[in-house]
């Protein structure tokens, strides 16, 4: 189920930080290609090595929000971003959005690290703070509608069907990596996606609800 596209009918803005976090991603991916292992090893989240020296590794949880594992792995977050996101960022507003975003994507470090402390393998990609986006868009807009192409047909559906079938997959999946974690396993960080949609949930819901008491 590839999301194609959704309603931007009732957008009045231009999703500026939208774009410059999508530029900001495509940058770093390059600098990865060039820099090699040893850049991402230096600049990619690594349990252990945070639980031992927290201080020291404090910057490697923002900026492996902005690392990809290869190009499908980043075309496919940019995709879930571009056509997510823009609709988020025009509700909460640019500054607001950013914040929502950073949040987002320490919450999924965060739920992995809870689940795995004791890992040496380095953790990126902006999935994590996506995941929040996705969170937020199905409570702001539970009633849209994207176009997804499943086989070769594309059809609408609804969002909440969408990221609600997203969201299922990510929490069967945390399930399988919970066990291989007890393995020693590396693999996708479905802890992450998980804590970075609630998050995009709860910080959502904040917002809205701190903008219901103003004035």
């Amino acid at each position: 189920m590839i999301p194609l596209g959704d309603d931007n009918s009732l957008r009045k803005s231009t999703p500026i930080v939208t774009y410059a976090l999508i530029i900001i991603n495509i940058l770093v991916f390059f600098l990865e290609m060039k820099g090699g292992e040893p850049f991402i090893l230096k600049w990619a989240f690594t349990p252990n090595r945070f639980i031992e020296n927290p201080y020291s590794n404090f910057s490697t949880i923002f900026t492996a929000m902005f690392m990809h594992a290869g190009l499908g792995h980043l075309v496919g977050n940019m995709l879930y971003l571009w056509i997510f996101g823009d609709n988020v960022e025009d509700h909460f507003g640019k500054l607001k959005y950013l914040i929502f975003y950073l949040v987002s994507g320490m919450a999924a470090t965060f739920a992995q690290l809870m689940i795995d402390p004791k890992s040496s393998i380095p953790n990126l990609g902006a999935s994590g703070a996506i995941a929040g986006v996705l969170g937020a868009y199905i409570l702001l807009f539970p009633k849209g509608k994207v176009n997804v192409m499943i086989g070769y047909s594309a059809v609408q559906l609804s969002a909440l069907m969408v990221i609600g079938f997203w969201f299922l997959l990510q929490f069967m999946g945390g399930f399988g990596a919970i066990a291989s974690t007890q393995e020693g396993e590396g693999g996708v960080a479905y802890m992450a996606h998980i804590g970075g949609f609630i998050a995009g949930l709860a910080v959502a819901f904040l917002f809205r609800a701190l903008a219901r008491k103003r004035p």
